[in-house]
């Protein structure tokens, strides 16, 4: 989320965002799919509540599973914006690429589809990152570090591209690298959510704008501040950055 959140802010500073985390029920990863739905409906409508012009969901795993029931409540009313793992431009590359992805994510049938759309025939190894996300949500190095090893172990040499299909990992993308050997190209869908969701509502980016805009969270439904953590990332700086008097 943070990730999407800050392209989203740093592309409009004077919009107003809503955050609508999930911190009771997490980690979402090892939930089923059912599961995951509910908690990403419940999540929406508490951030509808708000009235938004557009409900963007900045995470793979609810994204996958939830898209299809999000916009059957919400639109046409409420444009619903969703993020999948950039696996076509990694492919556009070239193979071998491997998708990292949390267990939800890589299991489903979502991401199997883009695999055979994008990159049939090619070279494509889907990696779990057990407990990459958890580790990413605490902000602790020793988390990080462990999972990230986890991950890359299961890469095979080679590959060309890594694609990121969790946004908590795009907020570990040097640490990714670094384990990585430097070589692969990482590729993250922040800025390409951000610009679509600009687009849904009819607004074109103004990085230049005043930051007038307001950061509002909600932590399973309940009014909150960014958690602490976030402020460990220079994501989560942007975001914690207080708004301009209009």
């Amino acid at each position: 989320m943070l990730s999407t959140a800050a392209a989203l802010r740093t592309a409009r500073p004077d919009a107003d965002l809503i955050l609508s985390m999930d911190p009771d029920h997490m980690p979402w990863g090892p939930r089923t799919p059912e599961d995951i739905i509910g908690r990403v409906l419940a999540g929406a409508r508490a951030a509808a509540a708000l009235e938004p012009d557009a409900i963007v969901v900045p995470c793979n795993t609810a994204s996958v599973n939830g898209l299809v029931a999000l916009r059957a409540e919400f639109e046409p009313g409420t444009p619903v914006i969703g993020t999948v793992p950039p696996i076509k431009p990694a492919a556009e590359r070239g193979a071998p690429i491997a998708v990292w992805a949390t267990r939800a994510t890589t299991a489903s049938r979502y991401q199997q589809d883009l695999i055979d759309r994008f990159a049939p025939g090619g070279e494509v190894a889907a990696v779990a990152c057990l407990g990459l996300a958890e580790a990413v949500e605490s902000a602790d190095p020793g988390a990080i570090a462990s999972a990230v090893a986890y991950a890359a172990e299961r890469t095979p040499a080679g590959v060309r591209g890594v694609v990121l299909g969790c946004t908590h990992y795009d907020l570990v993308g040097a640490e990714i690298s670094a384990a990585l050997g430097g070589g692969p190209a990482l590729f993250t869908a922040a800025q390409a959510v951000a610009a679509q969701a600009l687009r849904r509502i009819g607004a074109e980016p103004a990085p230049g704008a005043r930051r007038t805009g307001a950061v509002r969270v909600l932590s399973s439904g309940r009014p909150s501040d960014l958690p602490k953590a976030a402020l460990a990332y220079p994501a989560g700086e942007v975001l914690a950055e207080p708004a301009l008097p209009a």
